[in-house]
């Protein structure tokens, strides 16, 4: 198991007004996330102050990240990929681009995102849920999950690091954590679907608990 940072710099590239999403009269926090959790049109091209506000496909954004990834596992066509909680499959579209003959497969619970995924790949994304992957053991030479898994449970946590560990042979995943009452009082006011509220000490904990082996980082709220 291995630290390895794919996405603190797309993750710096937002803007956040943390308190603004707290105190929106139009969409008090309570509200926003009632809609977030439903995973449908609000989560992703609704209003901003409850998600993502157009979660839309921009050439390139996701690109460095999808040759990192492909560099560092040594990705190449023939192998088997899948993303846990690939949404509308942008991270997936730009790895088929790089890496031609890359079997690729994504899961996600939103049946929104999926329906208006990319087209060139909607064929190879399904609904699914992360704690019951529907793959055979080793499946995939490569499993990641990118700033998914701590929107679970505790109890379906546990079980999706587990599935994780089971299906792929190599793993990454990315998840949001805290490592003072600054940044965790930020990720309290930003987040909307998060129930995972870990510092990077407690993570670890949950891969041993867990077994899981794969790679991982994290990402704070600074």
């Amino acid at each position: 198991m291995a630290y390895i940072d794919f996405l603190t710099s797309v993750h710096k590239s937002t803007a956040r007004d943390y308190l603004a999403r707290v105190n929106d009269a139009e969409f008090p926090k309570p509200k926003a996330a009632a809609l977030a959790k439903q995973w449908g049109f609000d989560y992703w091209d609704g209003d901003r102050r409850i998600c993502y506000g157009g979660y839309r496909y921009m050439p390139g954004r996701w690109a460095p990240v999808a040759q990192a990834m492909i560099d560092h596992y040594g990705l190449k066509a023939g192998d088997k990929v899948l993303d846990i909680g690939c949404g509308k499959g942008f991270l997936l579209y730009e790895m088929s681009l790089l890496v031609p003959g890359l079997e690729i497969h994504g899961i996600d619970v939103s049946t929104y995102a999926l329906d208006n995924a990319k087209e060139e790949i909607k064929d190879r994304l399904q609904i699914a849920n992360a704690n019951s992957l529907p793959f055979a053991d080793d499946y995939f030479d490569f499993v990641f999950s990118i700033t998914t898994l701590h929107n679970l449970h505790n109890y379906d946590l546990d079980k999706a690091l587990r599935e994780m560990e089971r299906v792929g042979k190599r793993k990454y995943l990315c998840v949001e954590s805290y490592r003072n009452e600054s940044e965790k009082a930020n990720l309290m006011y930003w987040q909307v679907t998060c129930e995972a509220f870990c510092t990077p000490e407690e993570w670890d904990w949950w891969f041993k608990q867990t077994g899981y082996t794969g790679d991982h980082s994290l990402i704070y709220f600074e």
